[in-house]
């Protein structure tokens, strides 16, 4: 009975060996098995960030801001990127009111003679005298076709040109161009309906 006893208590605590042998095991494989997950997921997550801070890249890249640099006097508006685009063209469109066709352009610019005798007619329409009171401002659309990272894009974009007016030594006066301001992207399609709302709203008496 005795011999018994301790064989039962010898297969005790070897059954207690094997179930704690099997815990650790166990839990190794757990462990590594987090550790394959932790490394993937952090993998993962570069991989996702590398991602999106290129995509951002990219579109930030497609996005085209102009300024614009006074030239002649007030007479031109030197346009370019702020950005690395490379601008291969331009059309520089005007509100209705003003009679003025678009503008097709290699050379990014605004030239006050395209719009000028059309602005101070639909000025003298709308009721108003032919010298602002400060700057006042013209609505534009300006679609630039530009290159980025080798890839041709199109952008179509409002701005204001800013510009005031002098008087010439034959009596009259003569629109002088100050700037550039943003004013927002817009569809091809509804630009131009865009620039004569602005006109409208900011020339009441226009038609």
């Amino acid at each position: 009975m005795a011999d018994e006893s301790v064989e039962a208590a010898e297969r005790r605590r070897r059954l207690r060996w094997l179930t704690l042998a099997e815990i650790l095991g166990v839990s190794a494989l757990v462990i590594s098995a987090l550790t394959l997950w932790n490394n993937y997921s952090e993998r993962r997550q570069g991989e996702e960030a590398r991602s999106a801070e290129s995509r951002s890249a990219s579109a930030k890249a497609r996005t085209l801001v102009l300024r614009a640099r006074v030239e002649k006097d007030g007479d031109r508006l030197a346009l370019e990127p702020t950005g690395e685009q490379v601008i291969q063209g331009q059309t520089i469109a005007f509100p209705k009111a003003l009679g003025v066709d678009p503008v097709d352009s290699t050379d990014p610019r605004i030239d006050a003679r395209w719009f000028e005798d059309g602005l101070k007619a639909a000025r003298k329409a709308a009721g108003e005298t032919e010298k602002p009171r400060g700057d006042a401002r013209l609505p534009v659309a300006i679609t630039t076709r530009f290159t980025v990272d080798g890839e041709v894009a199109e952008d179509v974009t409002l701005y204001d040109i800013g510009y005031g007016t002098s008087s010439s030594f034959l009596g009259g006066t003569s629109i002088k161009l100050r700037g550039l301001s943003l004013i927002g992207r817009s569809p091809a399609e509804m630009a131009g309906a865009r620039l004569d709302a602005l006109w409208k709203a900011r020339h009441k008496g226009s038609r």
